[in-house]
């Protein structure tokens, strides 16, 4: 995505970009790995991250899965969704315009 492309193709981008775009939605671990295109292991390491960081909180389990979801209500990840919002208009703007 042009997100991805304006902040750097790394683990934690694509991991936000998957979040930031199914914001409405929870995940389990699994599920944010293969959608973001991350492996177990790096996502097994950057998580705690996430957490720590209250970008994520946990919703609920399901079985031994643990669901999760981007925090809303966090500053931070407030400002994420402004950047990512901004990044998507610049791209709609240069589709149109171009």
């Amino acid at each position: 995505t042009k997100f991805i492309k304006y902040m750097g193709d790394s683990p934690t981008i694509r991991i936000l970009d998957f979040l930031i775009t199914g914001r409405d939605f929870d995940y389990s671990l699994t599920d944010i790995a293969t959608n973001s295109g991350v492996s177990w292991a790096t996502l097994y390491r950057v998580w705690p991250m996430f957490i720590k960081n209250k970008i994520v909180i946990h919703t609920r389990n399901i079985g031994n899965a643990k669901l999760f979801q981007l925090n809303s209500k966090n500053e931070v990840v407030q400002k994420l969704v402004s950047l990512y919002r901004s990044v998507t208009r610049v791209e709609i703007k240069e589709k149109i315009y171009a």
